[in-house]
């Protein structure tokens, strides 16, 4: 007969570890954020997200989009390894063994609990090599909007790098779609550098997200 005690004991059910409730900790009389592992979280307020961007782009223009990209790129390999590592000492078992819908529900969750919006994850693309994500409400898109482009190269920047790591493959991410210019989410697409190049014409003459990815799909068979 099988003991269920035993079992339970065996392979221990664990929630959700990136839930709100229980991840953020701290005392704020005091100013102080941790998560749940221990580390110190920042909080950034939307005067200081909006002065950075506007900031940037008196100085730097268009250009400013390379910048916050490249920031992007270096905040993602961090992140990543200390979303791994929290993620493995939770559930006890390395990454290689998650399944991935459990890893990326778990990013969706941990995207959310940051504050950074409403992530999701669009596969309907990744047999022809590319990867979507939808990105609501987001604060770094809000606090740079300008009308102009679109303007989440930070997120850009991180999801290139955080998927380059998990890959062990040097990926590229583009954004097809933005709140700023009044879409109703921000879409990227992340896959290999080369397959992307032509994206930012397409992205420049002003076709949207669907259009982009029919274009992209039809220029890896031509």
């Amino acid at each position: 007969m099988i003991n269920v005690a035993e079992l339970i004991d065996q392979q221990p059910i664990r929630g959700n570890y990136f839930s709100p409730d229980v991840y953020v900790q701290g005392d704020v009389e005091f100013g102080l954020i941790e998560n749940r592992n221990g580390s110190r979280l920042l909080a950034l307020p939307e005067t200081l997200l909006q002065g950075l961007f506007s900031g940037l782009e008196e100085e730097l223009g268009p250009s400013a989009n390379i910048a916050l990209f490249s920031c992007g790129r270096w905040w993602g390999k961090s992140f990543y390894r200390r979303f791994v590592r929290e993620l493995e000492e939770y559930y006890g078992k390395p990454l290689g063994q998650m399944e991935m819908i459990e890893f990326l529900q778990c990013l969706k969750e941990c995207w959310k609990t940051h504050g950074w919006g409403v992530l999701d994850v669009d596969l309907q693309y990744y047999n022809q090599g590319f990867l979507g994500l939808k990105i609501v409400n987001s604060p770094f898109v809000e606090a740079a909007s300008h009308g102009k482009r679109p303007m989440g190269a930070l997120e850009a920047g991180l999801l290139s790098a955080f998927f380059s790591q998990l890959t062990g493959q040097e990926l590229h991410c583009v954004q097809t779609a933005c709140e700023s210019l009044e879409a109703e989410c921000n879409y990227f697409v992340v896959g290999i550098t080369e397959r992307l190049k032509a994206a930012s014409a397409w992205i420049a003459e002003g076709h949207d997200h669907t259009t982009i990815m029919e274009l992209l799909c039809r220029h890896q068979t031509a």
